[in-house]
């Protein structure tokens, strides 16, 4: 009879060891005394992705013509070709998929080629497999789970009430069939400032002293936003659409609870814009595309926005209203990289020392305006990159897109001896 406890760390360690000795899975299902369905689900569930280049110096490059490309490149005089640009730069790049990957076992563990393999490999390691089914473990026990339009229900069904000095009982009393949550259910929600309400329009709140434990409670994200929007399919949409242009979002968070910053970085030109919200939830993500859609136009949005790549923060988490204009047009498409895999992204997350050298880590954002915010990014648009051929990203920016989309940005060019990345410039 097969046993139905759970996989532990020391089936884990078989699993990885039946996989290193080419072990089928149904052999390694036996040992365990498991369905062969479970060691498949469990190995698919915790395999981790490997873009790590061959030997001999070698970097990465899954190109499906990087061997023409090679040859190519050799024939010509006084020009060098360097691995792995291919999949930044050159537009016939086309992502080669290794066809042992999607029947079992699935993983290269066993492969007899993975030293000498230039594609994307997929391990499973048995320490980090325990460690995320522990966080899954843990998440599903402590948290909130909503997703935003039930959060935005009860947001315009609550907050007027609150305004109007009522208590959250005697809401909760008065509107009970209208919630599905329980009473203690909203203090949490307040705990975690989900709803548009000040501590002053709550004065029992401002009286009582802060509870330690009151940062336990997280907003838990609805996964269902990320079905046919993950990395993978992010990859497959840049194929489909001859390599559009790209731009990446990210959070900048000076202390927890406080203001965070907005980041769209634009990877053809590694300009960045930035963007103060008060507080870090979807809706404010959404209102800041709004507001550049109004600035700029639907026709220059949709120049400037065709594909977004975003981690998979709660401020992200409803990419429909990103996706859709007011009116219900269409406006962009918006993908999300793998779960702990922010080097996917990496290029916005190397943009982001720039900022850290203005404003250190640690350090709110509320003291700064918006114009401020634009003043910074204003002078790290205009520092010089080598990866650019020394040019600066305003310069690069301005010959892809023209100067009136730079003027509805309102985006200005620092002088190179004017350029500051201190924290004297906001002071």
């Amino acid at each position: 009879m097969i046993n139905s406890k759970r996989l532990d760390i020391h089936d884990r360690l078989k699993i990885e060891g039946g996989l290193l000795n080419r072990k089928p899975i149904k052999q390694i299902a036996e040992r365990l005394g498991k369905s062969p369905s479970t060691i498949s689900r469990e190995i698919r569930a915790h395999m981790c992705i490997v873009t790590k280049g061959a030997k001999y110096s070698r970097s990465f490059n899954d190109c499906i013509h990087r061997f023409e490309c090679i040859k190519e490149k050799r024939n010509k005089k006084n020009e060098s070709h360097t691995w792995g640009d291919c999949i930044k730069h050159c537009n016939k790049y086309e992502k080669e998929l290794c066809p042992k990957r999607e029947k079992p076992p699935y993983v290269c563990n066993g492969c007899t080629k993975r030293v000498t393999c230039q594609l994307e490999k997929r391990y499973y390691y048995a320490d980090k497999a325990q460690n995320q089914y522990q966080e899954v473990l843990k998440e599903s026990r402590i948290g909130i789970s909503i997703d935003e339009e039930e959060l935005q229900y009860l947001n315009e069904l609550i907050c007027p009430l609150l305004k109007k000095g009522q208590s959250f009982h005697h809401i909760y009393e008065t509107h009970k069939n209208e919630i599905p949550l329980s009473e203690r259910a909203l203090y949490n929600y307040i705990k975690r400032e989900l709803f548009n309400v000040t501590n002053l329009e709550l004065p029992r709140l401002v009286r009582y002293k802060k509870r330690v434990n009151s940062n336990r409670y997280k907003f838990k994200v609805d996964k269902k936003c990320f079905i046919n929007r993950d990395y993978e399919n992010y990859y497959q949409f840049i194929k489909e659409n001859s390599n559009p242009l790209v731009v990446e979002l990210d959070s900048v968070e000076g202390k927890k609870g406080y203001s965070v910053l907005l980041t769209v970085h634009f990877v053809d030109c590694s300009l960045m814009l930035a963007f103060k919200r008060e507080r870090n939830t979807a809706r404010s993500v959404i209102d800041i595309f709004n507001e550049l859609q109004d600035e700029l136009g639907i026709f220059d949005f949709k120049k400037l926005f065709p594909v977004i790549l975003t981690d998979r923060g709660k401020e992200f988490t409803n990419p429909t209203e990103i996706e859709l204009s007011p009116d219900g047009q269409i406006r962009t498409n918006i993908f999300y990289c793998d779960p702990m895999c922010s080097w996917q992204k990496g290029e916005c997350e190397v943009n982001h020392e720039l900022i850290r050298r203005i404003v250190p880590k640690g350090k709110t954002f509320d003291a700064f305006s918006q114009p401020q915010i634009n003043l910074m990014m204003n002078h790290i648009n205009s520092y010089t990159r080598k990866k650019l051929g020394n040019r600066t990203p305003y310069e690069v920016f301005k010959e892809i897109y023209g100067l009136e989309i730079i003027k509805k940005l309102g985006i200005n060019f620092i002088q190179a001896d004017e350029v500051t990345l201190k924290p004297s410039l906001l002071k």
